[in-house]
């Protein structure tokens, strides 16, 4: 199935919503095809105490600001803040996946989006970054495996020296899912 047959699978096996009752966060799981594969936008988190994500990967995103609309607008201003892209200009919104909590503070429910760049954006990261790259879908799939941290072992997916853990892999984790059953003609039901 080719890319275009995927997107369009993949829009109608996600939720079409900009609302979810009890998230109070959106994230963005920005694609974009290059070299016959889908690749998502990953960013790194500045050193900061304060900020329980201090250092890891993640994806753009973060807290309903009591200003936004819906998580919609939340995801909008939140990327255009920390990256400089206008998922409004040459994206397409695709859908939501399942809202997940974050595990490290639970009072934190996520929203994950699914959304497909069209048209290339330069990215400009704020101080709350120090870095971004685009990662191969299938890459991270073939390159499972765990970190080690003073708390605990946890599943990761590994690219370069970034190692994507946490809430941020378990976001990817279910795109990755959703879209292996979309290739092999079986879309899951949420």
């Amino acid at each position: 199935m080719d890319h275009n047959g995927i997107t369009e699978k993949l829009s109608k096996t996600l939720k079409q919503t900009s609302e979810c009752p009890d998230a109070n966060a959106a994230v963005v799981a920005l694609l974009r095809v290059a070299d016959q594969d889908f690749q998502v936008l990953f960013v790194k988190r500045a050193e900061n105490p304060t900020d329980t994500w201090s250092g890891q990967t993640a994806l753009p995103g973060g807290k309903r600001d009591s200003k936004d609309r819906d998580l919609k607008a939340t995801v909008v201003r939140e990327t255009l803040e920390e990256t400089g892209i206008n998922l409004l200009e040459g994206c397409r919104f695709l859908g939501v996946m399942e809202p997940l909590r974050s595990i490290q503070r639970p009072e934190i429910r996520i929203l994950p989006f699914v959304v497909l760049q069209e048209k290339e954006q330069a990215i400009e990261l704020n101080e709350e970054l120090t870095g971004y790259f685009w990662a191969s879908l299938k890459e991270m799939f073939h390159n499972r495996g765990t970190v080690k941290f003073s708390l605990g072992e946890f599943p990761a997916y590994i690219i370069g020296n970034h190692a994507i853990w946490g809430l941020t892999y378990r976001i990817v984790h279910n795109l990755l899912s959703l879209l292996s059953a979309i290739e092999k003609g079986k879309p899951r039901e949420d």
